[in-house]
């Protein structure tokens, strides 16, 4: 008896840290789908319900598999080791290489899925093999363990595994901890039930598996430099994954000789260095033609519409409330940021706040005589929360009553149904507004929506030559001009965008595919 306890402890720890790696495999789809393509919505609901469909499938197919169940659990936990340990790195190689991201984690989720199905009705017949025990009680226990095992999983991805290892080498860690747990245990706990050459041969599997992941994980950062070169057509000059983002930066020669540097966050164009000028005095400086004294920037950790406000002498105070630290200290820290910001965030005027901007909104002190936004566009839930109505009444609670907002809102020409749909969020949330739009060659049309609080709808202006610094891009005209739409791009009757339904990322997402 003693030792038909010490068996089926060992089993039940089994079920504990091969439940923890299945969780880790579901996240790590999840995870890298939200990073590499944004839509964090979309790619949980591929992955999740790919799986649980494809454990159905497993469970089903297991049923055949029961009469040599030792044999086939380590056979299954094998491969599932194997692609669930090398499933990071095998989409990553779908997405630079290939093209074909979608298809892959579909494939990807269902041949895991299978796999981890296949686990539970196999582990079951091994333990009734230990002892005889009422069912409902086997399901009981095997449950109870399961989820535990899976609380594990879902806790060390975030805390543990992608801290200390990243997305890539984390999930091949996983792999080998679930070969160990799923076969050497197994193996050992009914070694006298297995004939030693089938014995042998599984455990040369195992170590083939571990081989296998162990050289992955050798080769894992030489792997992740050059797929990520080759989502960029320049050099890569600087790249790190954060807490909150990807950010990479490229350097080549630009126009004229003139070098061009390129911000990335999670793969997406925030500047060039040849031409950011026309895209940040075409924010800032019609925001500043009034009262400047107190003046809020939320993103730009770039500190590059950071630099424009600066340069107004008359500006006392300026806070810049930007999400992730790494960005803000590569703008204060990284020399050809810092040369191409004027070392903005040296100046003592600034004040930085690293904090996510809708909630650190709602105990902000306030009033600002202007408020600019300088967001990434709406990719995901996250992002498309600063793009809602309610978060413009909440900035409208720290704006003075004759202040001015600038909200850059993306492009008039390629994705017209977000443009108005964000124009039409900062109006229910009480302001006027005056919708703009500029030209800028890395990114095309761009647009922004000017807004004061009330009715009124502002007149785009800048302040007297006397008191703005002198402009590369901007003037009256080109200002003027500016708040003049095509007929096909303008308003075409879309929705505010909302906490509860964010529309702006429906729009975004459907038009940016298209293009």
């Amino acid at each position: 008896m003693p030792r038909a306890r010490g068996a089926r402890f060992l089993l039940l720890l089994s079920v504990f840290v091969c439940a923890a790696c299945g969780l880790v495999y579901e996240l790590a789809l999840v995870a890298l789908g939200g990073y590499l393509i944004g839509n964090t919505v979309l790619q949980t609901s591929i992955v999740l319900s790919v799986m649980v469909f494809a454990m159905g499938v497993g469970s089903l197919a297991a049923k055949p598999l029961q009469r040599h169940a030792i044999e086939a659990f380590a056979i299954v936990e094998g491969v599932l080791a194997l692609v669930g340990g090398l499933s990071v790195l095998l989409l990553y190689a779908a997405f630079a290489w290939l093209n074909i991201y979608t298809v892959a984690v579909v494939v990807i989720a269902f041949v895991v899925g299978v796999l981890i199905g296949a686990e539970i009705p196999l582990l079951m017949t091994m333990l009734q093999w230990i002892r005889r025990q009422d069912a409902g009680r086997a399901v009981a226990d095997m449950f109870a363990v399961d989820y535990i095992g899976a609380l594990l999983g879902g806790l060390s991805f975030p805390l543990l595994l992608l801290p200390l290892f990243g997305q890539i080498k984390g999930a091949l860690v996983v792999g080998g901890v679930n070969a160990v747990a799923g076969i050497a245990v197994v193996l050992w706990i009914f070694r006298a039930r297995v004939r030693p050459p089938v014995r042998a041969g599984l455990v040369a599997g195992m170590v083939g598996v571990l081989v296998v992941l162990a050289g992955a994980f050798a080769l894992a950062d030489r792997f992740e430099v050059t797929a990520r070169q080759q989502l960029y057509r320049d050099p890569i000059a600087h790249a790190e994954r954060t807490d909150y983002q990807e950010i990479v930066v490229t350097r080549a020669p630009g126009l004229l000789g003139m070098e061009d540097l390129r911000l990335f966050l999670n793969g997406d164009l925030q500047f060039s260095s040849v031409d950011e000028y026309r895209y940040h005095e075409a924010l800032v400086h019609p925001a500043l033609a009034g009262e400047r004294s107190s003046v809020l920037i939320i993103g730009g950790g770039d500190a590059l519409a950071l630099r424009e406000v600066l340069r107004y002498p008359d500006v006392e105070s300026v806070t810049l409330v930007d999400l992730d630290p790494a960005m803000t200290d590569l703008a204060r820290e990284w020399d050809p940021l810092v040369e191409l910001n004027d070392n903005a965030l040296a100046d003592e005027r600034v004040t930085v706040v690293n904090d996510d901007a809708f909630g650190w909104l709602r105990e902000a002190p306030g009033p600002y005589d202007v408020v600019i936004t300088d967001l990434p566009d709406p990719q995901d839930i996250a992002t498309a929360k600063l793009y809602s109505v309610e978060f413009y009444t909440l900035i409208g609670r720290v704006l003075d009553p004759d202040g001015h907002l600038v909200v850059q809102a993306g492009s008039p020409y390629f994705a017209p149904r977000t443009f108005w749909s964000i124009e039409t969020g900062i109006r229910e949330a009480g302001f006027g507004t005056t919708p703009y739009q500029v030209d800028v060659p890395s990114f095309g049309n761009w647009g922004y929506v000017l807004a004061v609080p009330g009715d009124r709808a502002p007149e785009p202006e800048l302040a007297p030559p006397a008191e703005r610094p002198e402009l590369r891009f901007l003037d009256e005209a080109v200002l003027g001009a500016a708040t003049v739409f095509p007929v096909d791009r303008r308003d075409p009757g879309v929705r505010a965008s909302t906490l509860m339904h964010p529309v702006v990322l429906e729009y975004r997402n459907r038009e940016w595919r298209q293009n």
